[in-house]
């Protein structure tokens, strides 16, 4: 399933991109697109993945494996809803809430297991499913609090992008880029441990000011700025030549965290009034979504495609996936930068890089498929 998920991820970007050229859709309509639909039950999988690693327990029970599927439901209803200009995504925020409660429960479940150690980017897990639920609350108290519309929505902009995603994200980048490296970072634990809370606080006093009090999202976005430092000279000094590289999933990878730093830049100036809640978007898409998505599949699409044992199968297929990963991640940037300030243009660098993703993809689907090819 996490195949098929990263798949359609891929696909809901590209038709994120394309929409808004071909049909006359509001912003809401592509911009759910892309995190409703692609990225959130993309996050809900790779969370069914990674938590029995991070609580050294056993694989995820049956009742927890449709969670992914649930959550592209929701996503779906809401982009038909703002498509259709109805009111169903109600109903499309409710079940995601339901859903997010659940796999919530499931995580501290495990996480309290007698047995379990959890490592601490599962706390890091916990607390973006936390601003999801906020967020998707707000969505609720929009039907009962229809004067703080723009507000609520603003707060439920910000808890998902910072918070669901960005604390999903930094989290998980700081164990996959050591993968991907191919060399440990000794210190990401007691990093995650220790940076977590100005993160999580970074996040809720950047949602709160950019609904009701703006000078709270430049605090917000201030406090933001420790974890990326601490990471950000981590990899400095233990990782500069990978990511200098110009092919492979790290170069990518930090590309991301390059486009997350930007996107919170972003974020504050839109909190501030002075940048479009569109542009703003658009510019976390491209400039950190696009590039952490790609890089990850680049990563661990062979392991999830074929799981067991690494071999030269898996090598070769992650060679392929991650050809020009340091150009493409570098063009996603770019563009995001570029479509943040206003300039269309800006669309052109990431859809480059997109479609270059999407057809290396394309080509290196029917090896990962053919189980039987050779080693």
């Amino acid at each position: 399933m996490l195949v098929a998920l990263v798949l359609v991820a891929a696909a809901s970007f590209a038709a994120a991109a394309i929409l808004p050229w071909t049909l006359q859709l509001p912003p809401s309509a592509h911009i759910h697109l892309a995190l409703a639909v692609g990225v959130m039950p993309l996050i809900f999988g790779a969370m069914v993945h990674f938590v029995p690693v991070l609580t050294r327990s056993a694989s995820p029970h049956a009742g927890v494996k449709p969670i992914p599927l649930l959550a592209s439901a929701a996503g779906a209803l809401a982009v038909f809803s703002f498509a259709a200009a109805n009111q169903i995504y109600y109903f499309a925020a409710l079940l995601a809430l339901a859903v997010a409660a659940i796999f919530s429960g499931w995580i501290i479940k495990r996480a309290t297991a007698p047995l379990a150690k959890p490592h601490p980017c599962l706390h890091w897990y916990l607390a973006a499913i936390f601003c999801l639920m906020l967020a998707l609350a707000a969505v609720m108290a929009m039907a009962v609090w229809p004067e703080q519309r723009l507000a609520l929505k603003r707060l439920h902009l910000h808890l998902n992008t910072l918070g669901f995603i960005g604390l999903t994200a930094i989290a998980t980048l700081q164990v996959l880029l050591p993968t991907a490296a191919g060399r440990p970072d000794p210190l990401a634990a007691s990093r995650l441990r220790l940076d977590l809370k100005w993160a999580l606080g970074g996040t809720l006093l950047t949602a709160v000011g950019a609904a009701w009090f703006n000078p709270l999202s430049w605090l917000g976005a201030f406090l933001w700025t420790v974890p990326l430092f601490h990471l950000g000279k981590a990899w400095f000094a233990l990782y500069s030549r990978e990511i200098r590289q110009l092919h492979g999933a790290a170069p990518s990878l930090a590309a991301a965290l390059a486009g997350f730093a930007a996107a919170l830049v972003f974020g504050a100036l839109h909190a501030g009034g002075i940048l479009k809640t569109t542009d703003t978007a658009h510019a976390f898409i491209l400039a950190f979504l696009f590039p952490l998505v790609t890089g990850a599949a680049s990563q661990l699409l062979p392991v999830w495609a074929r799981p067991g044992p690494q071999n030269t199968w898996h090598i070769h297929i992650r060679q392929r996936l991650g050809f020009a990963g340091g150009l493409r991640g570098t063009l996603f940037v770019g563009g995001g930068l570029l479509l943040g300030i206003g300039w269309r243009g800006g669309w052109l660098l990431a859809m480059a890089a997109l479609a270059a993703f999407l057809l290396q993809l394309a080509v290196t689907a029917r090896t990962m498929l053919n189980r039987d090819s050779a080693d």
